[in-house]
């Protein structure tokens, strides 16, 4: 048996750096993390999603922010390189691999309430909403 991870919305927004919400996962509007609970709602156009690493979670965690609170993206400078570091050697035409090109995800079917993917009969298995 071989254990993978699972298909989330969370794993196509990349690492410390903003995503629209209302690009990445559709949905109700909802509240800033750092502006706290007691915040007003804000519609999923207004906030960025931020994906931040964790020291024990590889795929790290995603947070909701307004455009007041987004984390500022921090690049690191790349090392400049030294002379002593040789020049990688070019491989012949057939050793190169070409890119198969991206097949879109099928989009699938969300509940409402819960944000979770409903089965092929359209109904929710968590709260029992049908989108029939």
């Amino acid at each position: 048996m071989k254990i993978v991870a699972s298909a989330d919305w969370r794993d196509s927004v990349p690492f410390e750096s903003p995503v629209l919400v209302a690009d990445v996962i559709p949905g109700e509007p909802t509240r800033c993390f750092a502006c706290g609970p007691e915040s007003e709602l804000l519609p999923r156009t207004e906030l960025w999603a931020f994906k931040h690493r964790h020291p024990k979670n590889h795929d790290g965690y995603v947070r909701f922010y307004c455009a007041f609170h987004v984390p500022k993206v921090e690049r690191r400078p790349e090392p400049a390189p030294t002379a002593a570091a040789r020049p990688k050697a070019s491989r012949p035409a057939a050793e190169r691999r070409v890119a198969k090109p991206a097949i879109p995800e099928r989009l699938r079917a969300m509940c409402p309430n819960c944000f979770i993917e409903v089965s092929a009969t359209g109904e929710c298995g968590n709260c029992g909403w049908n989108a029939a």
